[in-house]
C-alpha cells in the first residue's frame, strides 16, 4: 500500500492563488497560500510594487479573480503608466470591473488636527471597493508609508495586526510590500504579523552589474523552494528562474541528428549526435568555433527545425555577413523564421540575468536548438566561479525541454594541451566535447578536430585536419604516411608523390 509523504499531504490541505508570474509559482509549489496574507520584503527598487501589481493583473486575466490595489505611495497614474510598459492596461481592467486602484494619502498635519490616528477609514474604504467588483485578491503597497512621522507606532502596530485578520477573515489572498530593515526583513517588524509566506528580494551590484534575487524566506504548511532566484523585469513583466530547483529525470531521446559538419558526423559513429544532449566545441582564437556553430544552425534550420543563436561577440548583420564567406546563408533561415539571433555584450547583464533571458527566450521560441557562441564571453575574470552554476543550470533547463545545445568556449594556452582552461571545468558536464586546435608546421598554420568524448556512443580517437571553404567546414580524409599523420601542404606534397591527390 502507497503511503502519502506528510508534506505531500499539507501541500493538498493547504489552497493555493497561483501568481501567474513564470518560475514563482514552481517555487512556491502552486502559488501564495490562498485566504492569506504573503509578505514582500525588500530594498527601493527591487521589483516588490511590479511583482505584486502582476499578481493582481494575473489573477484578472488568467485564474478570473478581481483585485484591489491599495497605494500608499504611487500614484494611480504613475501604477497604470508603470504596468502598461509591461504590456499591461490597468485602466482596461478598471473599466471592467476586474480590478480596483485606490490610493490612500496619509497627511501629518490632518492627523496633528484630530489627534486621533487608526486605520478605520481604510478598513471602510477597502471593504467597499471588494465589495464593488468582488474582489479575492488584494495588494498593500507599501504599508510602511503608514508608520512615517507618527510617534505612535504601538496603536499602529495593533490596528495593523487587526487589518490582517480582517483580511484573513474575507478570505482575501493578499500580497503586502514592506521596505527591509538594516538587520531585519522589514523595516518596522512586519513579519511578526505576516507570518505564513514571506518572500524577499533583492537587488544588488556585483562589478558594476546589476542583479535582482529572489528568495522564499518563510512558507508555513508548504514545501517551497529555499535558494536563491534570479529574477528579471522584462518587457512581458517579471520571470524568475527555479534554476536550483531542476533535477535529473529528463528522458534521454534516441534519435540522432547531424551536426551539419560531414565529416563530424562520420567521427560521430556515421550519425551525429543525440537530440536533446548538449556539445561544447573548444579551442583558441581563429580554430574556427563559430564557423562549426553556424553550420550547426545551418543543418538544424534545413530541416525544417527552428534554432535560437546566442551571439557575445558580433552582431547579427555582422554575425551573417561572415558566415556568407563559407557558403552558409544564415539571413534566409531567419527571413523564414526558423532561426532567431540574439546578440548581445556579456556586461548588458549579470549572469543569471542572461540565464533568465534565455530562458524566457527558449520558452517564448520553443527552439529544437540552441547555440551560445561563446560561453566564455560571458565570464568576467578568470576567477568568476558562477559560470559552472550558471552554466548547470542551463544545460539542465535545456535538456529537459528536449532542445539539443551547442557551446562555443574560447580557451588559451598550447594547442597540443586537450584541456579547457576556462577554470570553470564545463567539459565534464557535456555529452559532447570537440576540441579545435591550430597546429604551426613548417611556416603553415592548420586547423585540427578532434572528439575527446562522446558519451553513449562509438566515436573517433583521431585528429582530423579540417578546411573553411566556401562550401562550409570540410573534413579532410587522414593521410598517413611514414608511420605519420599528415597536415596542410605537407599532405598535399605527398599526396601528389605519390599520385593520390
Amino acid at each position: 500500500m502507497k503511503t502519502s509523504h506528510p508534506q505531500d499531504c499539507a501541500d493538498r490541505l493547504l489552497p493555493k492563488a497561483p501568481t501567474g508570474i513564470a518560475g514563482l509559482d514552481e517555487i512556491t509549489a502552486g502559488g501564495l497560500p490562498r485566504g492569506r496574507p504573503t509578505l514582500v520584503c525588500g530594498a527601493a527598487g527591487c521589483g516588490k510594487t511590479l511583482l505584486a501589481a502582476e499578481f493582481l493583473v494575473n489573477g484578472a486575466l488568467q485564474y478570473g479573480e478581481p483585485g484591489v490595489f491599495m497605494s500608499f505611495e504611487e500614484s494611480n497614474d504613475d501604477l497604470v503608466a508603470n504596468m502598461r510598459s509591461l504590456g499591461h492596461d490597468l485602466d482596461v481592467l478598471q473599466a471592467e470591473g476586474r480590478l480596483a486602484i485606490d490610493q490612500v494619502k496619509i497627511e501629518r498635519s490632518e492627523i496633528e488636527e484630530t489627534g486621533e490616528y487608526d486605520l478605520e477609514g481604510m478598513f471602510i474604504r477597502l471593504d467597499h471597493a471588494i465589495r464593488r467588483i468582488g474582489a479575492k485578491r488584494v495588494v498593500l503597497d507599501t504599508i510602511e508609508a503608514l508608520f512615517s512621522g507618527l510617534p505612535n507606532q504601538a496603536l499602529l502596530r495593533a490596528e495593523l495586526r487587526r487589518l490582517f485578520h480582517w483580511l484573513k477573515d474575507r478570505g482575501m489572498t493578499a500580497i503586502v510590500t514592506g521596505e527591509r530593515g538594516e538587520n531585519t526583513l522589514t523595516r518596522y517588524g512586519l513579519e511578526e504579523y505576516v507570518a505564513d509566506c514571506v518572500l524577499l528580494l533583492d537587488h544588488r551590484i556585483v562589478d558594476q552589474v546589476s542583479t535582482r534575487r529572489l528568495r522564499v524566506v518563510k512558507y508555513r504548511g508548504s514545501a517551497h523552494g529555499t535558494n536563491e532566484y534570479p529574477f528579471l523585469i522584462g518587457a512581458r513583466g517579471l520571470s524568475v528562474l527555479p534554476i536550483t530547483s531542476l533535477r535529473l529525470d529528463h528522458q534521454a531521446s534516441g534519435e540522432r541528428v547531424s551536426t551539419g559538419v560531414r565529416g563530424l558526423d562520420e567521427m560521430l559513429g556515421k550519425r551525429g549526435v543525440f537530440r536533446g544532449s548538449s556539445v561544447l566545441l573548444s579551442g583558441t582564437a581563429g580554430t574556427g568555433k563559430s564557423s562549426v556553430g553556424a553550420s550547426f544552425v545551418d543543418a538544424v534550420c534545413a530541416r525544417g527545425e527552428k534554432a535560437v543563436l546566442f551571439a557575445y561577440e558580433e552582431s547579427e548583420s555582422q554575425l551573417i555577413r561572415n558566415m556568407k564567406s563559407i557558403g552558409i546563408d544564415l539571413g534566409r533561415w531567419k527571413a523564414q523564421g526558423l532561426l532567431e539571433i540574439h546578440a548581445s555584450r556579456p556586461t548588458l547583464h549579470g549572469l543569471e540575468q542572461h540565464l533568465v533571458s534565455m530562458y524566457d527566450i527558449v520558452k517564448a521560441s520553443k527552439p529544437d536548438a540552441v547555440v551560445i557562441d561563446p560561453i566564455s564571453n560571458l565570464v568576467m575574470s578568470q576567477a568568476d566561479s558562477s559560470l559552472k552554476a550558471t552554466l548547470i543550470r542551463l544545460i539542465d533547463f535545456l535538456k529537459q525541454q528536449g532542445v539539443t545545445s551547442l557551446f562555443t568556449t574560447l580557451t588559451h594556452g598550447p594547442a597540443t594541451e586537450v584541456f579547457d582552461s576556462s577554470g570553470v571545468g564545463v567539459s565534464s558536464l557535456m555529452d559532447t566535447w570537440i576540441v579545435l586546435a591550430n597546429l604551426e608546421f613548417n611556416g603553415e598554420r592548420t586547423r585540427t578536430l578532434q572528439v575527446v568524448k562522446s558519451r553513449g556512443m562509438p566515436h573517433s580517437n583521431q585528429v582530423r585536419e579540417f578546411l573553411l571553404s566556401d562550401h562550409g567546414v570540410e573534413l579532410v580524409d587522414v593521410f598517413v604516411s611514414d608511420q605519420r599523420v599528415l597536415t596542410g601542404s605537407t599532405r598535399k606534397l605527398r599526396e601528389a608523390q605519390e599520385g593520390r591527390g
